[in-house]
């Protein structure tokens, strides 16, 4: 009897792995997160000499829709400045989405480093990469 059992359960999960594997092929595969990275890196080192306004200019269209360059500037001076020059800063994830609250249905990578700063030894910053035309484009920050 535990035989047949054995026999049944091994059966059932080679058929729930075959049907998992399946699905997981017919699955759109996402993008390689790479250029998203290495867009928002880029993006970052504006940030971080400062060049606030440029770093707005080269946002996504859906970021200069939720803040102005004004606001952008502003709070960048207020909350990234004090925290001082980057020691370092090192990628923690890069998650493929293509949809996030608030935003259309599109192609976007939540990537996370980790960071620190003259001012400040351990913080998280997060970048929300979109997919504009060919190019990665940042679609929000936010740093804790």
């Amino acid at each position: 009897m535990r035989s047949r059992l054995s026999t049944v359960l091994a059966a059932a999960l080679a058929f729930a792995t075959a049907v998992s594997a399946a699905r997981a092929a017919d699955a759109p595969k996402p993008p390689d997160s790479l250029p998203a990275v290495t867009a928002m890196t880029t993006w970052l080192h504006l940030i971080d000499a400062g060049k606030y306004g440029e770093s707005w200019e080269q946002a996504s269209v859906l970021f200069k829709g939720a803040l102005t360059r004004e606001r952008w500037v502003s709070a960048m001076e207020g909350g990234r400045k004090p925290l001082g020059d980057l020691i370092k800063r090192y990628l923690k994830s890069a998650d493929y989405r293509t949809s996030l609250p608030g935003a259309p249905d599109g192609q976007y990578f939540v990537v996370q480093f980790g960071a620190s700063f003259s001012g400040k030894a351990d913080a998280v910053e997060t970048v929300t990469a979109v997919r504009e035309g060919g190019d990665w484009k940042a679609a929000g920050y936010f740093i804790k």
